[in-house]
């Protein structure tokens, strides 16, 4: 395995640990306390979940990397988690999208270029898989974040970071 690959693979379980960052705070709130927004903007922790699966995994992995052609969301809408779908649903949903956004990948080298992009709007802000993973874990890392506020507010639940890859 090359640096290029092992450093592939690193940068992925540091993804990894920001995923499961994600759900963990999740799974501790409360269950109405998911539904329910803790800031003046009005995003619910479910929201946040949904926008992860849709607007980050699904775009930057499987449309912009990959070149797939999935069902993408439409403004708003990849902060919107449908109300009859279950916490558990939601959460599920996240993880198989994981999985799908990790396979898509799994064979490009760390330069390879965006395949597609949203249509008049000019380049990818980023030129390679190694700045979409950054990206990604950035955004991740910071939705966690988020995360660990609003659970704080919601029932005093603090979570100590000290996130490392498996």
């Amino acid at each position: 395995m090359d640096t290029d690959e092992i450093t592939k693979r690193e940068l992925l379980k540091w993804l990894d640990s920001q995923r499961a960052h994600v759900v963990e705070q999740v799974r501790a709130m409360p269950a109405e306390a998911r539904r329910r927004s803790q800031v003046p903007s009005g995003w619910t922790p479910r929201g946040v979940v949904r926008h992860l699966t849709l607007d980050v995994e699904r775009v930057w992995f499987r449309a912009v990397m990959a070149g797939e052609r999935p069902d993408l969301p439409n403004g708003y809408e990849g902060w919107t988690a449908p109300e009859l779908l279950s916490d558990e649903e939601l959460l599920e949903q996240y993880a198989e999208e994981c999985r799908l956004a990790s396979a898509a990948v799994d064979d490009l080298r760390l330069d390879a270029e965006p395949r597609w992009w949203f249509e008049d709007s000019g380049v990818p802000p980023y030129s390679s898989l190694r700045e979409v993973l950054l990206h990604v874990i950035v955004e991740t890392a910071t939705h966690a974040g988020h995360l660990d506020v609003c659970r704080e507010l919601v029932d005093g639940g603090q979570r100590l970071v000290l996130d490392e890859p498996d």
